[in-house]
């Protein structure tokens, strides 16, 4: 049986922090689990479509940077 590793201080620090920033840990979470996916799961297909969703979302966010306040 493996020992315990990560203190009961630590466990209620971590979560408190997941409960103070709960957009930033999804997104992270979120971020997580799209590198792994790509990394260890994704077609050729997969990959081609990503590709063509992350060249759309760049565009997205340099239109958005650009425009007029």
């Amino acid at each position: 049986m493996k020992e315990k590793t990560t203190s009961d201080a630590q466990l209620k620090a971590n979560k408190n922090w997941q409960e103070k920033n709960k957009e930033h840990a999804n997104y992270l979470k979120s971020r997580s689990a799209a590198r792994s996916f790509i990394k260890k799961k994704a077609t050729l297909e997969d990959l081609e479509e990503l590709e063509i969703a992350i060249k759309q979302r760049k565009t997205e966010i340099i239109s958005l940077d650009n425009s007029p306040e």
